[in-house]
């Protein structure tokens, strides 16, 4: 009996769920490797108010829709470095307060208004077509609206929203930081892996209020393949609203392609129903948290650190029947806390020792952490920790996805490579017999680790 969890196709798309807008519905990305998102934040925004007629708000952390005083708000965006057809462009805004109507949001021909010098007295016309409206609105949370008739390609757009409404929807503008407004672009084809063997990048601790997780999502934006999480997906208890505020907004782009596992913060709320809500089939079976697949020559397993690890225990035994069970002549394996890391933060979790002893003793090649908020390399080991070159696991601890970094205390034996100040994502390119890793850094960063090991 085959008693893995059934393994998901892995695909390359983009799931988009409209919150509120003409019609709420979900967005599928076409097949295979088919569709790319590239996301942008106004180059300005700002907005005016018809009893205040000479004021400029150029400067606020808001937008306002009204219609007592009447108030209009104005987006601009320069899309750029975008190649291949646009086949989607998603306007996205997160409420500072509730609302019965958010607004009713329009293109724009003027495309040089200024941000701090556009008052209601000389404010720009909002003439183009309507492009969608937004109907009633919660507060902290993000809203949609379907902007394809309007991007084409590269270039400079701008967008007007009025209300009829008396009640007024409060938008975070882009001087808010990670609550800033987006711009999503989709294309129709994104660049395969020169070697077109399968890619499995990722990280973990990853989404809060701060800033760190929308710039690692920016590198998913550009790099093709299967996401994986190591844990601690948002911050601080996993709440349905946490994953909608932080996560969804960032990484929650690339949730049709991600494959995650979970951390001690999701189960901050009981039972993990964020979490489990959130992302669905693609978790595992609700409540149990482990599963596993396959990309390509590798068998890939997500396990959950936050439930019994113990030798007999019920994970432990799936565990190893699945590798009994699998065909392919590499693995690797991933779940949130470490059983070897130099963080002064948290110890290594020795309770995980019997899943690393399961995967030692069926071969398996790599396993990926989280928790400590670092990125470390560790040579290949045995489950004691000791180095062991013919069949040791090669073992990071990739927790550098969004989250403040914490630091380290004394390095441990085998570790060979740490950064704790760089955010960045962890990419495997998974060949038939090795794989290559690469530690990727955001933007205005420039810490990387690289290497690669044939699977034993």
């Amino acid at each position: 009996m085959d008693i893995r969890f059934p393994r998901p196709s892995v695909t390359l798309g983009v799931v988009t769920v409209i919150v509120a807008a003409t019609a709420a519905v979900v967005v599928t990305g076409a097949g295979a490797a088919s569709a790319a998102s590239v996301t942008f934040t106004p180059v300005a925004d700002t907005y005016v108010q018809s009893d205040t007629a000479a004021t400029n708000y150029g400067t606020s952390t808001q937008v306002v829709v009204d219609n007592s005083p009447v108030r209009r708000s104005f987006l601009r965006f320069t899309v750029s470095g975008v190649s291949g057809t646009v086949t989607g462009a998603k306007l996205r805004l997160r409420t500072i307060s509730g609302s019965d109507a958010g607004g009713t949001f329009r293109r724009m021909s003027n495309t040089t208004w200024s941000e701090t010098g556009t008052t209601w007295n000389n404010q720009p016309a909002i003439d183009g077509a309507t492009l969608g409206t937004i109907g009633a609105v919660s507060g902290n949370t993000w809203y949609e609206v379907d902007v394809t008739a309007a991007v084409t390609g590269n270039g400079t757009y701008s967008f007007g929203a009025t209300s009829a409404s008396g009640d007024g929807a409060y938008y975070d503008t882009r001087e808010s930081g990670a609550d800033a407004p987006q711009l999503v672009v989709t294309t129709g084809t994104t660049t395969p892996p020169p070697s077109g063997d399968p890619v499995f990048v990722g990280a973990g601790d990853i989404a809060d209020s701060g800033s760190g997780d929308s710039a690692t999502a920016a590198l998913l934006d550009s790099i093709p393949g299967t996401v994986f999480t190591t844990g601690d997906n948002v911050y601080d208890n996993g709440t349905a609203s946490q994953f909608t505020s932080y996560y969804e907004p960032t990484w929650g782009r690339h949730k049709s392609r991600t494959r995650p596992s979970p951390g001690n913060h999701d189960y901050n709320t009981s039972g993990a129903t964020g979490y489990y809500n959130y992302f669905g089939s693609s978790a595992g079976p609700s409540g149990r948290g482990y599963y596993s697949f396959d990309l390509g020559n590798w068998h890939i397993v997500s396990l959950n650190s936050n439930i019994s690890m113990s030798a007999g225990s019920t994970q432990e035994q799936w565990l190893r029947a699945d590798l009994a069970a699998s065909s392919k002549p590499c693995t690797i394996a991933y779940w949130h806390h470490p059983l070897f890391t130099s963080s002064s933060n948290h110890a290594p979790s020795t309770s995980t020792r019997p899943l690393y002893q399961a995967l030692y003793d069926y071969n398996a090649d790599v396993v990926v952490w989280g928790h400590n908020h670092v990125y470390e390399r560790f040579a290949p080991m045995n489950p004691a920790g000791g180095a062991d070159s013919s069949r040791g696991l090669r073992s990071f601890v990739a927790g550098m996805g969004g989250a403040s970094h914490y630091g380290f205390g004394t390095i441990q034996p085998n570790s060979e490579a740490r950064n704790s100040s760089a955010y960045g994502v962890l990419k495997f390119t998974l060949h038939s017999g090795s794989y290559d890793w690469q530690f990727v850094p955001v933007a205005g960063q420039t810490y990387t680790d690289t290497g690669t090991t044939t699977c034993h």
